[in-house]
């Protein structure tokens, strides 16, 4: 009893207390609800004993209610707040996955360079020519010009006129040399002549260059007898190149004859040149 009197006096002093936010009749009625919650304290029976219970019991329970929304909107932001924070957790760990990535070196080109190199050792080792590999860092490849560009030049004795070959394959010749590079005329540049002989027929003839990937046979004898799927080799001619170097297959058009390359210029990547023979 001594408690309900005590929250009756602090609801009055609350009241007072909020000058200019209450009507006088509102704190007026709030101060006769009180005088007369006072006097029900006062009476001793069950009926108001449990309205009592009843009135107090819903405004506890209606207290939790109303913190619920507080509670909820705590609970909200809370969760709103977790999931940003997981969310730039997650944009960050892409961020790094994708530096990761692009540190993470593909071993395939690797693998790739390396079967070339051994490639060009293994050709290197069997021939008795003498020979210096070198790798293409340019290609001109047009209508106009076909050639390319090497690493090696005249430290490594390179000299105009020596053979370029994709391992086996005569594919061009040394037309510029500097220092540390030099330039090779491939066969289908529209400046590349170059002798050669046609089997099992041996006839001799001019592989002319016409700026495409397929060079053309030229002043063959008038009544030859070439075939499509005849090979075509170096004839080593005016002893400009080592005689016997494979070229390409005579594949015959309507109206001339071309030769089809054993090596794919375009996906070269190491030449080798021949220097001559080891003996000499």
């Amino acid at each position: 009893m001594e408690t309900s009197r005590e929250d009756v006096g602090i609801a009055i002093r609350s009241a007072f207390l909020k000058k200019g936010t209450q009507q006088r009749f509102s704190l007026f009625a709030l101060i006769v609800f009180s005088i007369i919650l006072i006097y029900v304290e006062t009476i001793e029976a069950k009926p108001l004993d449990y309205l009592r219970s009843f009135i107090k019991d819903t405004i506890y329970r209606g207290s939790v209610v109303v913190s619920l929304p507080s509670k909820g909107f705590k609970s909200v932001a809370s969760a709103v707040a977790n999931h940003l924070n997981l969310y730039n957790e997650i944009i960050k760990l892409k961020e790094e996955n994708a530096q990761l990535q692009e540190q993470i070196y593909d071993p395939g080109f690797l693998i790739f360079e390396n079967k070339q190199l051994r490639k060009l050792l293994d050709e290197q080792v069997t021939s008795s020519a003498n020979f210096v590999s070198a790798r293409v860092i340019l290609d001109k490849l047009s209508p106009y010009l076909n050639s390319f560009i090497i690493n090696s030049g005249s430290n490594k004795e390179i000299k105009n006129s020596m053979a370029a070959l994709d391992g086996k394959n005569f594919i061009g010749r040394i037309v510029d040399v500097n220092f540390f590079s030099s330039r090779v005329l491939l066969v289908t540049d529209l400046n590349s002549k170059i002798p050669v002989l046609v089997e099992p027929s041996g006839y001799h003839a001019i592989l002319s260059g016409h700026g495409t990937n397929e060079p053309t046979l030229e002043y063959l004898p008038e009544n030859h007898k070439v075939q499509s799927g005849n090979k075509v080799y170096t004839s080593g001619k005016e002893g400009i190149f080592s005689p016997g170097i494979p070229i390409g297959k005579v594949r015959m058009g309507t109206e001339k004859i071309f030769v089809s390359l054993f090596s794919d210029i375009s996906q070269i990547m190491f030449v080798n040149i021949n220097l001559g023979d080891k003996n000499n």
